[in-house]
């Protein structure tokens, strides 16, 4: 027979495995405890009639200790589930512990509403987008940070090679020794032509017959008159210069009494062309 006496007083003054003694209070670590305090009401081990209120996967359950099998006690605690519904919950509570102290049955059903308070809000959390801490290795991190600097390095060697042997082979200095693709040569030349084709003036636009005035004919070949003649006096203009730098060039050689060879040169200034007539 389980006498529940002897039972407190080995609990409270010799030893127990579940006691945690701290300065203010002692609380208790059985998992059946209704309060998580080490006192003679919640001790679940010194009362033959106890029951308290567990959760298992979002599922809350009663659960009832029956004495006459304290010879067996994994199967000594009567398991009942509860509604999810708040009031019909606390009327199980009460029609399961109708003759049980009062003590027990307030605390079940104080343990019972924090209980479903978490489970509500665990799933609101869940609903909501939340960061994911992810535990990062520094072995790895090192390892990475080593490589994307060796990959780096090598890229900008690469980088220099490449337009080493660009300006190499621009100014033919293999000539044709080596036989190498020329994809990259022929891209570079490419990139040229286009970057040239860019700076170069825009096309001539052509017009209809139809857009040109009579007036801009005869202009046109006003233009074209005094052009003609403007030539001719060019033209005449150089045959005169031609004749005065025959004429007025005169190299003479002396003999100076040494024995020595003497040079004699005249220049003349060039005279300035006449100025084009400017059209009208």
């Amino acid at each position: 027979m389980q006498s529940d006496e002897v039972i407190w007083g080995i609990i409270k003054y010799q030893f127990c495995s579940f006691m945690a003694k701290t300065k203010s209070t002692t609380f208790c670590r059985n998992e059946y405890n209704v309060t998580g305090l080490c006192s003679r009401q919640a001790c679940p081990l010194a009362n033959s009639r106890y029951a308290t209120v567990r959760e298992h996967d979002g599922v809350i359950y009663l659960y009832m200790k029956v004495i006459e099998r304290a010879h067996q006690p994994a199967k000594m605690w009567e398991r009942v589930k509860l509604s999810r519904n708040y009031e019909t919950a606390l009327k199980q509570i009460d029609t399961h512990l109708i003759y049980w102290p009062k003590f027990l049955i307030h605390k079940c059903k104080q343990r019972f509403t924090k209980i479903t308070q978490y489970l509500i809000r665990m799933r609101r959390l869940k609903l909501k987008t939340q960061r994911k801490l992810v535990p990062l290795n520094r072995k790895v991190e090192k390892r990475e940070k080593r490589r994307e600097a060796k990959a780096l390095v090598a890229a900008r060697l690469e980088t220099a090679i490449e337009k080493e042997l660009l300006e190499r082979l621009k100014k033919g200095t293999y000539g044709e020794i080596y036989n190498f693709p020329s994809t990259a040569f022929e891209k570079a030349l490419d990139e040229e032509e286009l970057s040239e084709e860019e700076e170069e003036e825009e096309a001539p636009e052509f017009v209809a017959d139809d857009e040109i005035e009579e007036s801009d004919i005869s202009d046109i070949e006003d233009i074209e008159g005094l052009e003609e003649e403007s030539s001719e006096f060019e033209s005449e203009a150089e045959e005169e210069e031609e004749k005065e730098r025959k004429d007025t060039a005169v190299v003479g050689r002396k003999r100076d009494r040494g024995g020595r060879t003497r040079v004699e040169i005249e220049y003349e200034t060039e005279l300035e062309p006449p100025a084009k007539v400017k059209a009208v």
